[in-house]
């Protein structure tokens, strides 16, 4: 089963690398993130952009994997991107290199069918997904009330782009 390996590799990365004397420093910014996708798959639980495809038992589907990703695997990411982040110009090929692996190991699962794209959703919107994400997740970090208020365009835009009015939602 790949979820128990990918959350195994996570621990690992958590015990090494995430500063758990400091964890209460990023707890609000772990909350934002969840938050936001629960939000998002709550709401369009049948309109989804991507979603997770399990290919090795029937149990385990997209709601089971997104809430281990969401409350395990992307948590621990979010500490060790916050705890480890540079100051000045290193910044922005810190920031590069995050948003490169995200959207690697995606489209590594996205070839092995194993994530799935609808409703006008790619790769590349992926990318582009992962450069906001990792821009508001260093903005919550250090300004919260500025990530809440330039989240709610962010969140319009992607909404009128890509979904649907949501009364058509049944």
């Amino acid at each position: 089963m790949y979820l128990l390996l990918v959350l195994l590799v996570y621990v690992g990365f958590a015990y090494y690398f995430v500063d758990w004397k400091n964890w209460k420093d990023y707890y609000p910014t772990v909350q934002y993130f969840i938050i936001c996708n629960l939000l998002y798959n709550f709401l369009f639980y049948n309109h989804t952009l991507w979603k997770y495809n399990a290919i090795t038992t029937d149990w385990l589907n997209h709601t089971f994997i997104d809430l281990a990703f969401t409350f395990f695997i992307v948590p621990i990411v979010i500490m060790i991107y916050l705890r480890y982040y540079p100051n000045g110009a290193k910044q922005y090929l810190y920031i590069g290199i995050w948003i490169a692996y995200f959207s690697f190991l995606e489209y590594l699962f996205y070839k092995k069918d194993m994530f799935l794209y609808d409703n006008g959703w790619n790769p590349l919107w992926s990318t582009v997904f992962n450069i906001i994400l990792f821009t508001m997740v260093r903005l919550h970090f250090k300004r919260p009330l500025m990530a809440l208020v330039v989240s709610v365009p962010v969140i319009a835009i992607l909404l009128m782009m890509f979904h649907p009015p949501l009364n058509s939602l049944k």
